[in-house]
């Protein structure tokens, strides 16, 4: 780690449209994180993109009179020599694959969703060779570097980075957490400063345990608002369904949004059917809000970050990764929600699996709070999806179909082994240019 001067970040996927949320929380902070050179990477498919996300930090930076100094780059292994923070946000595939990791699903009448059943694989397989290698990069050119991973799945990435590398400098980041504890603010109708939310199980998989205003316990008062109907708590990108009252009541803890996929499936099925149909699916209706966020990003005359952008379901994600580097490079102290190594946090999962469970940020990394065991209701669900990610993570660094069908197959989202060969064969077709991995294998369809 450098001095506290002339830090030096690597954004990888520095094209993406979430990168202005970044900058502006860069630029937020830069009293405590004053960032010398931040290095917005990509591939050449994404070279448009990232000159005019490129352009549109420049101008931010400049209009926020920070002397920090934008590189943009094709060359991952330039930008990586001698920084002190990676952070990675990357599609592979792009919203095409993206796409197709939730159309493909639903012709099986199977969830179709990116980082959950079927498409989660997929984007797991696709990511995770990916991301070993730019670890690989990082151990030869940035070996004190911090590993800060957006991308999703993430944690099953974080699994994969900690069973198939050395490298232990990582932390897996979401910003669902964040979103809930937001939530329960605006729900609450106070500052989110005075709430605290004991988090504990995996990524886009855990529970709020206790829900804490000014240090008591409120937990039986949110979930008595999210089930009346007097408050509602969901992301950008998922329905919110609203919850069966004697079902939450029962289950005494706060889900994430992402528990519908699996709380409430076929409710969300019908109305996944219903949306592709009518609108496409999550990442067609994406891509046309890309687009126009791309137009708006062109203006010269724009210089923040546009209102637009929270359609993207990307909300307080500069709040997520920045609080964290912040808090790292300074040595906080303070606690936060991340993926990292269990270390005995979380009892019925093992030591050396990745769990999404609030840490104290420390300069020597996160260090998970420990909260004893779940609650025999959700445990069972986060220990199948735990043994998910480990097989879907072994997966995609062997190249091995059975092992990659073994996972599509415990996948409770995914209602039997026929099914799952038929999706996983037809998904192994579609994505086998961006799956190098399972190249040696001939597939009968």
């Amino acid at each position: 780690m450098t001095e506290k001067k002339g830090i030096k970040i690597v954004t990888i996927g520095g094209g993406s449209s979430y990168t202005p949320e970044l900058i502006e929380g860069f630029i937020k902070r830069y009293d405590s994180l004053p960032i010398s050179e931040l290095w917005l990477v990509d591939i050449p498919e994404g070279e448009d993109k990232l000159n005019t996300v490129g352009a549109l930090a420049q101008r931010m930076v400049e209009e926020a009179g920070v002397p920090m100094k934008i590189h943009l780059t094709l060359d991952r292994k330039e930008a990586l020599k001698g920084a002190d923070f990676v952070t990675t946000q990357f599609r592979v595939g792009l919203l095409d694959a993206r796409a197709k990791d939730e159309r493909i699903p639903l012709k099986y009448n199977v969830i179709g969703q990116e980082t959950n059943g079927p498409g989660g694989l997929f984007k797991g397989l696709r990511t995770i060779p990916v991301i070993l290698d730019i670890v690989q990069d990082m151990e030869e050119l940035c070996p004190n570097a911090w590993l800060i991973n957006f991308t999703n799945p993430a944690g099953m990435v974080t699994e994969a980075i900690y069973r198939h590398s050395n490298w232990r400098k990582v932390v897996g980041l979401c910003n669902v957490p964040v979103g809930m504890k937001m939530g329960v603010a605006q729900m609450l109708d106070v500052d989110a400063d005075r709430v605290h939310i004991d988090f504990a199980g995996l990524n886009h998989m855990v529970y709020g345990l206790n829900i804490y205003l000014d240090g008591e316990n409120v937990t039986e008062t949110v979930i008595k608002k999210l089930t009346s109907g007097e408050a509602s708590m969901t992301m950008s990108n998922i329905m919110d369904l609203g919850w069966q009252p004697e079902f939450l009541q029962s289950l005494g803890v706060l889900p994430c949004p992402y528990h519908r996929y699996y709380y409430q499936t076929g409710r969300m099925l019908e109305k996944e059917l219903e949306e592709a149909a009518d609108k496409g699916t999550r990442a067609e209706v994406v891509q046309a809000l890309e687009n126009d966020l791309f137009e708006l990003y062109k203006d010269e005359n724009l210089r923040g970050k546009p209102e637009q952008l929270e359609k993207r379901g990307g909300a307080y994600y500069s709040d997520a990764a920045c609080n964290l580097i912040d808090s790292l490079y300074n040595d906080r102290k303070d606690i936060q929600p991340v993926n990292t190594m269990n270390n005995g946090a979380i009892a019925s999962i093992p030591n050396d699996s990745a769990v999404e469970v609030n840490c104290v940020i420390t300069k020597d990394g996160p260090k998970p709070l420990a909260v004893g065991d779940l609650p025999v209701a959700t445990r069972g669900l986060v220990q199948e999806i735990k043994s998910f990610e480990r097989v879907a993570s072994e997966a995609a660094v062997t190249g091995d179909y059975k092992t990659g069908l073994l996972a599509m197959t415990i996948n409770p989202l995914v209602p039997s082994d026929h099914v799952a060969k038929e999706i996983f064969d037809e998904m192994l077709e579609a994505h086998k240019d961006y799956l190098p991995q399972f190249r040696h294998l001939e597939v009968t369809q």
